[in-house]
């Protein structure tokens, strides 16, 4: 199965782009093993849901901060592609 996203690197950020049409079965709920920072830079009518949450439409500017292990989602009800930036939070070791 391949990636419903096309991702770049730009320095120790990573810059994903959702396709407007993306098959709606490929926004999986998952979880990350690190906590992220994801900013919105481009896109219309897309919405993320955190487990346990009511979804929230997605605006260009918004920052969302996302726990690692935490289910989460993204899905579509647009037409625009969608385009983030993810900070991945750097793993603590002891």
């Amino acid at each position: 199965m391949s990636n419903p996203y096309i991702d770049t690197k730009e320095g120790n950020t990573n810059i994903r782009i959702f396709e407007a049409g993306v098959d709606s079965t490929e926004l999986v709920w998952h979880r990350d093993r690190e906590s992220r920072r994801v900013t919105i830079l481009e896109g219309e009518g897309w919405s993320f849901q955190m487990d346990n949450n009511i979804p929230k439409e997605l605006v260009v500017g918004d920052v969302i901060d996302i726990p690692k292990m935490k289910y989460h989602r993204i899905y579509e009800s647009g037409s625009t592609n969608l385009k983030i930036s993810i900070e991945k939070s750097p793993m603590k070791s002891f």
